[in-house]
């Protein structure tokens, strides 16, 4: 081979190499390789206190292992007034190659404290009821109505209780969770009319056909109808388009806005790290809740 020759292939060499690099600098990271700036509070049997996460279990319930996570802000105190969100964690049963996991356990939601920095908000984690077996639905629902009656029952009691604010309770939740925004959410008037706005993320009610009683998009759009003209703020990993197309061909008048993350994880984590993601959703929530904690 000719010098000449040597030269141009192994400027094309560098080329090749020079592109494969900057390819790969393109690709979104892994979620679960960014540090993390908020541990989310590990759940105990104390007394309910400021920045403490308790289990808790309501009235009826007490021959049951049906219980929520509820945590108090580290400024609440017992005169003021506060912003409450309540969340729906995901499937058990669920990892992938990224190292994403989900158990299905109240106690592994996190977008609550995420979203909230643990403080100005009460954040309660909430069960699927399985009533036969007096205990957590791990994976999809357990008994759907069960879930909706044991959140209302959850809602008026940390209202009453706690100082949440009914004019401002907020209901998010990831993957099953986020499908549960409608699905048990919007489930009868009573339940919808609880909410002030919705966050959920990862999948979204009516969006695909599920392995379960009414996953169809007609009786997705008949639970959407209830939601009205709130708002929900819905973000997926990568794309949020299938979302867009569903609701813009349900004509649902609500106030949607649409945030898809450049990870591929299918995760619930990012609200716990430094990114402009979660400082969108942050702002998103400020121009939804009314805080009254000072007044």
């Amino acid at each position: 081979m000719s010098v000449q020759n040597c030269t141009k292939h192994l400027g094309l060499v560098l080329l090749l190499v020079c592109q494969s690099i900057d390819l790969s600098a393109a690709e979104p990271n892994n979620l679960n390789t960014l540090p993390s700036d908020l541990t989310v509070p590990a759940v105990t049997h104390d007394k309910p206190q400021a920045g403490k996460r308790v289990w808790q279990t309501n009235p009826g319930f007490e021959q049951t292992k049906i219980a929520h996570a509820l945590y108090l802000p580290s400024d609440w105190k017992p005169d003021k007034t506060y912003p409450v969100i309540m969340e729906y964690p995901g499937n058990g049963g669920f990892k992938n190659a990224l190292g994403d996991r989900s158990q299905g356990r109240v106690q592994d939601c996190k977008l609550g404290y995420g979203l909230s920095g643990g403080k100005g908000m009460i954040w309660v984690s909430l069960p699927f009821v399985d009533s036969k077996a007096g205990k957590h639905a791990l994976k999809w629902w357990g008994d759907p109505d069960a879930t909706a009656d044991y959140c209302k029952q959850t809602v008026t009691r940390i209202c009453r209780e706690y100082g949440g604010d009914p004019d401002n309770v907020i209901l998010t939740g990831f993957s099953r969770g986020a499908i549960a925004c409608n699905y048990i959410g919007l489930r009868d008037d009573e339940i919808a009319a609880l909410w002030k706005a919705m966050l959920p993320h990862s999948h979204y009610d009516g969006v695909r056909k599920w392995n379960y009683a009414d996953s169809d998009s007609t009786s997705a759009r008949k639970r959407l109808a209830r939601l009205g003209t709130r708002p929900q703020f819905i973000s997926h990993e990568r794309s949020t388009q299938a979302t867009e197309d569903f609701l813009k061909a349900s004509q649902s008048p609500g106030q949607f806005t649409f945030m898809a993350l450049p990870y591929p994880n299918h995760s619930d984590e990012w609200v716990l790290k430094d990114i402009p993601e979660r400082t969108q959703v942050r702002e998103w929530l400020k121009t939804i809740v009314t805080n009254n904690s000072s007044e």
